[in-house]
């Protein structure tokens, strides 16, 4: 299955002309994610950098508490779909009996099937980093990262999630049609390729929810930038866990919603 695109006829409309063309979409599959053969979640994402997603999921949901806790992730074929086969040392395959969870996720669905109010809202610790970043790079970066989003140029489709370093520099970017899976494909990369993830800041595509913040603050991202806006919840927990929060991160200007820390001069 490609991970890029696919072109689809179509008919183009405007005003002044009406023709049909071929252009291309992106991708969208069911993703089985299967611990030690055990199926915890079908997730619809986009089939590319899914060995990232692996990691970040398994991370950002609870599953593991390091990269060191997976001992192999393998994505295969299926006659619906794609499975994502991870085995997991024994301390981590317990954590799954905390979860009564037969999640089936939405495209962008961060909470399909939590069924306590607990897994929800997960208590943050507070992020220990000296990262500072100034102002005008994060609004630089942000402005060149449309050049990284190497599938949203061809269909317009997918969110991105980008770790940025102190200097500005984009280190790494990835894409999905879900802004959740897009940020645990960076976080992913981030614990496969061991970059220290206190020693730099997010940014993304969409709106600073609450569920970003958790799965920044659970990694130790301490500054997340966001195109879009942000919610009470997500600043709350911001504050919580000593995370910075830019939103409309656009050309013009963005809004330092939350900086407790001080890490944006």
């Amino acid at each position: 299955m490609s991970d890029r695109t696919e072109n689809q006829p179509m008919r183009i409309w405007s005003p002044d002309s009406d023709y049909l063309e071929e252009r291309p979409v992106t991708n969208e599959v069911p993703v089985a994610i299967e611990y030690n053969c055990v199926t915890f979640a079908v997730m619809m994402a986009s089939p590319s950098d899914l060995t990232d997603f692996t990691y970040g999921f398994s991370l950002t949901e609870g599953i593991i508490k390091a990269e060191k806790d997976i001992i192999y992730a393998q994505i295969k074929k299926a006659p619906n779909g794609l499975v994502a086969a991870i085995e997991i040392n024994a301390k981590a395959f317990n954590n799954l009996e905390k979860y009564n969870r037969a999640l089936s996720g939405r495209t962008g669905c961060g909470l399909c099937g939590v069924d306590k109010l607990e897994q929800a809202v997960k208590p943050l610790g507070k992020i220990i980093s000296n990262f500072k970043v100034k102002a005008k790079q994060v609004h630089k970066s942000m402005q060149g990262i449309k050049s990284h989003q190497r599938l949203n140029k061809e269909t317009g489709a997918l969110h991105a999630a980008a770790f940025v370093n102190d200097d500005g520099q984009i280190i790494a970017v990835r894409e999905d049609v879900g802004r959740h899976n897009a940020l645990d494909k960076l976080i992913g990369h981030l614990m496969r390729k061991k970059i220290d993830p206190t020693k730099g800041c997010a940014l993304i595509t969409s709106r600073c929810s609450f569920e970003m913040v958790q799965k920044c603050a659970i990694i130790g991202i301490p500054v997340i930038a966001a195109v879009s806006a942000t919610t009470g919840l997500a600043i709350d927990l911001a504050k919580q866990a000593g995370i910075s929060i830019i939103a409309f991160a656009r050309k013009g200007s963005m809004n330092i919603v939350t900086d407790t820390e001080s890490r944006i001069i």
